[in-house]
């Protein structure tokens, strides 16, 4: 999983939308939230939408050159968590959809 932040509801969208429109994530949610951070010396306080990225560690690396290409911030989050477990349905299904070859893969509108 890869968590990353956004910071507009706006942009969080089209950056969830073209991470699964390129197969690079099987499912992202969305969620409000004000961060309290330190940015060259200043205290920030501000409303982002985090995004948290159900992936596989084949999609990583261009997973995250995507996210760095296409975000505003000059130094985004980019967090990776390793996933230890899980029901084995739910992981075979995250394959599954960020395998380009996949019939899981294609999306329908």
């Amino acid at each position: 999983m890869v968590i990353t932040t956004a910071p507009s509801r706006e942009i969080a969208e089209k950056l969830a939308e073209a991470i699964l429109e390129h197969r690079l994530a099987a499912c992202v949610q969305m969620a409000e939230i004000r961060s309290f951070y330190i940015w060259e010396g200043v205290l920030q306080k501000e409303g982002e939408v985090a995004l948290y990225i159900k992936t596989t560690e084949a999609c990583y690396c261009n997973l995250e050159a995507h996210i760095l290409e296409h975000h505003p911030y000059d130094v985004p989050e980019i967090i990776k968590l390793q996933i230890t477990g899980g029901l084995p349905g739910y992981l075979n299904w995250l394959d599954s959809a960020t395998d380009k070859d996949s019939k899981e893969a294609d999306i329908k509108d």
